[in-house]
Order: C-alpha cells, then sequence, then structure tokens
C-alpha cells in the first residue's frame, strides 16, 4: 500500500564518536542505496535528558550533521533534517497521546532502566515518560516500514505497532467503508477480484498468513486502483477497516561493538571515546597510551591479548594476518605493547582520514550544511502533511 521507507534518527548530546559510526552510521550508509531512507536529529528528544541545560542543543545539531556527511551519509541519496523544524511530529505525537495508555509508556524496558542510570538527573518528566510516543510519532508519521534498531531497541518498533494498530481500529472506520470496499474490489476486474475475495476469506476465517501477502502483492500491483480504493482493500483484508497509519517493521541491524579505550563501551561521559573527526595527533597518543594487560610489567614479561582492551580493537580492524601477529607476538613476549598498538594506530587514521577529507568543505562553508537540511526539512515535512491530513480528517478534524 505505502512504499518502503527506513527512518532513524539521533540525539544531538555531542561529538560522534567512532562507535556510533560502527555501531549505527555505517548500517545507514548501506541502507541509502537500497532504500528510501530518512535521517533527522532528534533534537526534541534531547530536551528529554537535557531540558535544564539545552544550550548544547544546538551545535551538537550541526556538528552532527557534519558528521554524518562526512561519514558517507549522501544527502542525493537519504533526507537529511530536523526534528524541530517539522511540527507535524509534535502534533501527531501529541493526537497519539489522546489514546495511549498511560500503561504502555511505563512498561517500555528502557523507561525504568534509564531512571536508575540517570539517577543524578530529575526525571520526573512527562516528556521523559513521553519519550517512546514522540519516538512513535516520529516513525508512523513518514509511514516508514523499517525502522533499523538493535535488540534493545525492539520493545519500542513493538510499542509504535500497537499505537499504529489502535489508532487504525478507532479511526480507520470511514461512513460506509464496507460498501466502498466492495466497490474497489470490482475495479479489480472479475478475475482479480474472485481471487481477492478467497484470499480474504483464507486470512480471516483460517489465519492463512500466506494467502494475506498473496493478496497484497496482488494489490501492489493493479494498476486500475486509486490509492485511496487501494487503501481501502488492504483494511478490508485485515478487517473492516482503512489503513492510516503504517506498523512499522523491525530491521535488525548488524553492529560492530567498538569498545572505548578502556575496554568499556565506547561513550563520551567514560572519556574513552575517540571522535569521528579527532585530530590524528590526538589519535595517536590516545591508543598508545590505552592501558594493556596487567601482567606484562616488563617489555620481557609475556601477555594475553584476551584479557588487553587493545585486542578489542584489533577485532575491529585488523585482519586476520595481524591478528595473528599479534596473538604469537604477544603471548611470547615477542613484541612490546606500542609495537601492538600501531596496527590499530594505522587502521584507525585510515579510516578517518576521508571523514575529514569530506567534512572540510562543509567546515569551510557552513551554509553548504544548513542548506542540505533545509531540503531535506522540506522534503520531509511534505511527507509527514500528507499523513496529518489523513489523520485529521479520520479524526474529525480536518476543517475547510
Amino acid at each position: 500500500m505505502f512504499p518502503d521507507r527506513v527512518v532513524s534518527g539521533m540525539r544531538p548530546t555531542g561529538l560522534m564518536h567512532l562507535g556510533h559510526y560502527h555501531g549505527a552510521l555505517k548500517n545507514w550508509i548501506r541502507m541509502q542505496s537500497e532504500l528510501p531512507c530518512l535521517f533527522f536529529v532528534a533534537d526534541w528528544h534531547a530536551l528529554t535528558t537535557h531540558y535544564d541545560d539545552p544550550t548544547i542543543i544546538e551545535k551538537s545539531t550541526w556538528d552532527m550533521v557534519i558528521d554524518w556527511l562526512a561519514a558517507g551519509i549522501d544527502p542525493a541519496q537519504a533526507t537529511i533534517f530536523i526534528q524541530s523544524k517539522v511540527p507535524e511530529h509534535a502534533e501527531l505525537h501529541l493526537l497519539l497521546s489522546m489514546a495511549t495508555p498511560l500503561g504502555w509508556l511505563e512498561r517500555v524496558p528502557t523507561y525504568k532502566d534509564q531512571i536508575e542510570n540517570l539517577a543524578n538527573r530529575d526525571l520526573a518528566t512527562y516528556g521523559f515518560l513521553g519519550y517512546p510516543l514522540l519516538q512513535a510519532a516520529d516513525v508512523l508519521i513518514y509511514r516508514a516500514t523499517q525502522v533499523p534498531v538493535g535488540e534493545d531497541q525492539v520493545p519500542h518498533i513493538e510499542m509504535m505497532r500497537e499505537i499504529a494498530r489502535r489508532f487504525n481500529h478507532l479511526y480507520g472506520k470511514e461512513p460506509g467503508f464496507e460498501q466502498k470496499a466492495l466497490e474497489a474490489v470490482k475495479k479489480l476486474g472479475s478475475k482479480r477480484a474472485k481471487l481477492y475475495a478467497e484470499l480474504r476469506t483464507a486470512y480471516q476465517q483460517d489465519g492463512d498468513d500466506a494467502a494475506l501477502e498473496q493478496a497484497q502483492a496482488m494489490l501492489d500491483e493493479a494498476g486500475s486502483l486509486s490509492n485511496i480504493d487501494r487503501e481501502r482493500l488492504f483494511g478490508y483484508l485485515e478487517g473492516s477497516r482503512k489503513i492510516i497509519l503504517v506498523e512499522p517493521q523491525v530491521k535488525l541491524t548488524e553492529a560492530s561493538r567498538l569498545p572505548g579505550l578502556d575496554g568499556r563501551k565506547m561513550s563520551k561521559s567514560y572519556g574513552n571515546s575517540i571522535s569521528l573527526r579527532e585530530d590524528p595527533e590526538s589519535v595517536t597518543k590516545k591508543i598508545r597510551t590505552m592501558p594493556t594487560d596487567p601482567a606484562r610489567v616488563r617489555r620481557s614479561d609475556a601477555g594475553d591479548p584476551l584479557k588487553c582492551p587493545v585486542w578489542q580493537l584489533h577485532e575491529v580492524y585488523s585482519d586476520a594476518d595481524t591478528k595473528d601477529w599479534v596473538m604469537k607476538g604477544c603471548t611470547s613476549a615477542g613484541i612490546g605493547c606500542l609495537e601492538c598498538k600501531q596496527p590499530v594506530v594505522d587502521a584507525v587514521l585510515a579510516e578517518q582520514e576521508p571523514m575529514h577529507e569530506r567534512a572540510q568543505q562543509y567546515v569551510d562553508d557552513p551554509s553548504l550544511v544548513r542548506a542540505i537540511v533545509a531540503d531535506g526539512c522540506e522534503k520531509a515535512r511534505k511527507l509527514a502533511q500528507e499523513t496529518m491530513r489523513d489523520v485529521r480528517e479520520a479524526m474529525g478534524l480536518s476543517y475547510t
């Protein structure tokens, strides 16, 4: 019914680091050439935890967009925009909040986890409780079919699906819907109309998912239908309501977990990160001063790479021959720690070199970044307004 579309965003809370690149951006770069993608700066979401000191958000927003462009996000392939520049996000969030049960928000696993992990912040606000609903609005407003996430974010996507399902159930029943759907069936032609009826019965009476998929594929190919008739027939397949908001699917991403300089998860708050566009001298110094296996007190002491944070970086950056060299050299004291670190230094600097080159034009001329974002905001808002037109009409809020 609706074209495949990917939506994802990030909060602007500071400079991006290599953990962001390996954990998310590499997947974004791959997906932008496969499907239409919308990537947004979630500046409103940043306020859920930084509402008392938002000064970092403005600068971090533009720094993050440059980081995306430096990493390889292509504005010719993907739409890049800022959440707060598309006010329809806030409108849909408000309207969804009218019918979303409070218990749905309270049961989100990350809610309690964040409350515990960020105990130093006052998070007893609606904004923090309701951020999964704003997150849902961010995705549903573009009728996204896929959302790239890691395992820990799957419950959020499941809630988005429940919210879309509930909205369609409450507001998707237009007056005379069944009669209009039957009229639309006739437009398929006699053979397809008969097949549609058979597949609908097989799905609704027998729960045949294959029949549902076959019917949906047939409707996608039916050139004789208008968009509104196609929507009605998709809804009629599954029940008696028109589909207004699309239930997004989870797109689990393969994320390389890049450890920080101390072996823990790379994080700015831990002080163990390497920024995406960090100065080469700083990168070299950070890696060369990384802690190693504590058993290697002297150069002649043998070590165990599995107990060394540097080995975790070799796992990400080094080929099989280099890792074999490290393993043998460390366990036999054949190489020193600085020798072991040098291939990692070289690999990180090689990875960052094209990022520095791509970023330079935007650093030299910030108007280029502003133009890209302005264009992306315009494209995103057009899509958002199309959805909100249908949402307002379904909720009886369409005024002429």
